[in-house]
């Protein structure tokens, strides 16, 4: 008889880790289990996008002043339906919605959690079948249960994150995700549609070969930057170098291929946009999390990205991610030629 390893799914994991959080008395195991519902029926419009019309772009503007395309609108649509349904969020912040989606029903205002998410996230990246994904952060709301979640719910900082993840729809579709313990991956198997536990502990390695950065806004850069580049680039044996430039434009196809093989993204602030691209709430927390239970780093340059107290829902940051001494050589170019 054949051996064969017993596999772990998703929802048996969730479970089993349950036990480590007695206080959430299993709704955030329900969240999480509602979370990769929605991101399974994504993954399946993803892959038949060509062929049910949902390529192409809305017609409309997002908050951020960026075109929506179909897809956008279509996975913003599942993951509101998915949570609202399953009752445990009282709100969700978006980057698709200006304001936040406040579930006034009897049975979500009892929720005590609530979701940042980028629904899709590199979807300017569909057309040319690059891989894009999802990215989600889960808070404990800090208003009266009873009632609909308040913006105040969703200002917090990273620290105070419960649980976050990504999926990753590309040549196989993954979630990963941490509750504070480690990090876990977790395969779609298609034939059956479920999620399999196929990265346990995820770790960044101890240092990396890669660096990821648009190098077209170069010019555009602080001169902090563009001294690490070079030095990216010069050769020594002790450090790897000279790094390889790998880029894909997708935060999510870009940090995970970097957790895995190791590396750093880096998205610095440019005398065009001061403050970077990325949004810290529902992108650069929750990979700042997934980063530092991976033994890596997020900083925006100077600070730790989950210290900072964030003002607004779509508050753009400066982020530098990877393995700890990656990210701390990025830091000491910026304190350097600091402006």
């Amino acid at each position: 008889m054949v051996n064969r390893k017993r596999i772990t799914t998703l929802t048996e994991f969730i479970v089993q880790r349950q036990s480590e959080y007695p206080h959430a008395k299993g709704a955030l195991t329900r969240l999480l289990n509602d979370i990769a519902t929605a991101a399974k029926i994504v993954n399946r419009d993803i892959n038949a996008a060509g062929l049910v019309d949902i390529l192409g772009y809305e017609g409309k503007e997002n908050i951020q002043g960026e075109a929506q395309k179909k897809l956008d609108v279509f996975a913003n649509e599942q993951f509101v339906t998915a949570l609202k349904g399953g009752a445990e969020c009282c709100a969700i912040a978006s980057e698709e919605n200006e304001k936040i989606i406040s579930f006034n029903n009897e049975f979500s205002e009892l929720g005590k959690y609530v979701v940042a998410i980028d629904p899709l996230d590199g979807s300017s990246n569909i057309e040319a079948n690059v891989s894009i994904g999802t990215i989600f952060s889960i808070y404990r709301r800090v208003s009266e249960v009873g009632e609909g979640g308040k913006v105040e719910d969703m200002l917090q900082p990273g620290i105070n994150q419960v649980a976050a993840g990504y999926v990753i729809y590309g040549s196989s579709t993954m979630l990963v995700y941490t509750t504070g313990k480690g990090v876990n991956g977790f395969t779609l198997d298609p034939s059956v549609g479920i999620f399999c536990l196929s990265h346990p502990d995820m770790m960044f390695p101890e240092t990396g070969s890669v660096y990821s950065i648009n190098e077209g806004n170069y010019i555009y850069f602080p001169q902090g930057i563009k001294q690490y580049i070079k030095y990216c680039q010069e050769s020594d044996k002790n450090t790897l170098r000279p790094y390889t430039s790998r880029y894909i434009g997708s935060l999510v196809a870009d940090f995970h291929r970097n957790l895995i093989r190791g590396g750093i993204f880096l998205y610095p602030g440019t005398t065009t946009k001061p403050s970077g691209k990325l949004r810290l709430l529902y992108e650069c927390n929750p990979v700042a999390f997934i980063a530092e239970q991976a033994g890596g780093k997020a900083s925006d340059g100077f600070n730790r990205i989950m210290e900072k107290q964030p003002k607004t829902l779509h508050e753009r940051s400066p982020l530098f991610i990877g393995p700890k001494s990656m990210v701390e050589k990025a830091e000491e170019f910026m304190r350097q030629y600091k402006e």
